[in-house]
């Protein structure tokens, strides 16, 4: 019989992207993948390769909120059982955690019934879910160098394997940069929280630019729907040819395209944005936990690959400045192309999938 793995993930694709890179590598070296998550997370999981999906009861809370603490931890033990009673089940080699709280059930389940665990922490700063069960897991592993609010004894067994990104996206880490000889492509993206603040003001910042940039300027802009007629409304006024949607399809290619990014600092973004060795304006977002987005975005700011504009001192005039400073020195892009992709790590689902491999030998 093959190998078993149970990934357990939170319902964003923050945390199931990486998941399911994972899931892929594992098969392709015979592993049989189960995915639990809960019902948030399989919106996202239509297309997730696993043979089975457990739905598992879970739950959130706001610290200082005592009936929402009840509440989640009532779901959490119910998630938990279910856990337990699918594990006697299948009998899992491995249980691995992707960080969120629905991967809470899976990995307490795992752990008191004593089954090897593993955790993956996305991002620069240990989440919350994670840290609460650190200590008790059998190997931690994490995307970047520093791993914030972890105790110290978790950070210094932490083992640095990157974050898993899709196959498209680990393809483009066979492509060079190209720096602007004529066009000058620009990628715009938001993230599932406070994208409304680049809907709005990206637009507004290149119609500020030179008209020599302008003329040369195609922007493809990825915005809220209620913030898409406007857009297209500035861009239009300004002179810039400009595809603007709520979604884009084939996202890969749009980045292996882009002379410039812009967008959030979410784990995933910054480790897509190194893999494809692109430079890129970063905007981490204000409200995030921790500043895990700011602590994520440290990573391609201090290689020399990204600006990072916080938000506290953004306006539409410092975003035109410094598209400006980029956009009119392509010699300046391509070291910072350089810069991104020497800090990327377009292996990490193998190595990653050679930790679960360690635990299962």
């Amino acid at each position: 019989m093959s190998r078993l793995a149970v990934v357990a993930a939170g319902g964003t694709g923050g945390h199931l992207f990486p998941a399911q890179a994972l899931t892929e590598t594992l098969i392709a070296r015979g592993w049989r993948v189960v995915l639990a998550t809960d019902e948030r997370g399989a919106a996202y999981a239509g297309s997730f390769p696993a043979e089975e999906r457990i739905a598992l009861s879970a739950a959130t809370f706001k610290p200082g909120d005592p009936l929402g603490m009840a509440r989640a931890g009532i779901a959490i033990v119910k998630g938990v059982l279910q856990a337990q009673s699918a594990f006697r089940r299948l009998q899992p080699d491995v249980v691995i955690g992707f960080g969120g709280y629905p991967s809470l059930p899976a990995l307490i389940a795992a752990v008191l019934s004593g089954r090897r665990t593993l955790i993956h922490e996305q991002n620069a700063v240990m989440g919350r879910a994670n840290r609460a069960l650190a200590s008790r897991v059998t190997a931690i592993a994490c995307a970047f160098p520093t791993l914030q609010k972890a105790p110290a004894a978790v950070a210094a067994r932490a083992k640095v394997v990157g974050n898993p990104v899709r196959p498209e996206i680990r393809a483009l880490a066979d492509r060079p940069y190209a720096p602007p000889d004529g066009p000058l492509r620009l990628l715009v993206t938001g993230g599932s929280q406070g994208a409304r603040l680049l809907s709005e003001m990206t637009p507004k910042a290149v119609a500020l630019l030179p008209e020599n940039i302008r003329k040369r300027l195609s922007v493809q802009q990825q915005t809220r729907a209620e913030n898409i007629d406007a857009a297209t409304r500035v861009y239009a006024e300004a002179g810039v040819t400009a595809e603007i949607a709520a979604f884009f399809s084939g996202m890969a290619e749009r980045l292996a395209g882009a002379h410039l990014m812009i967008g959030r600092a979410g784990a995933s973004t910054v480790c897509e944005i190194a893999v494809a060795g692109r430079p890129s304006i970063l905007v981490p977002l204000k409200i995030a936990l921790d500043d895990d987005q700011g602590q994520n975005a440290r990573l391609l700011a201090e290689a020399g690959g990204a600006v990072v504009l916080r938000e506290d001192v953004l306006s539409v005039e410092v975003m035109a400045q410094t598209l400006e400073g980029l956009l009119g020195d392509a010699d300046r892009l391509s070291r910072m192309a350089a810069a991104a992709r020497s800090v990327a790590r377009p292996d990490a689902a193998e190595r990653l999938a050679d930790v679960v491999e360690g635990l299962a030998a």
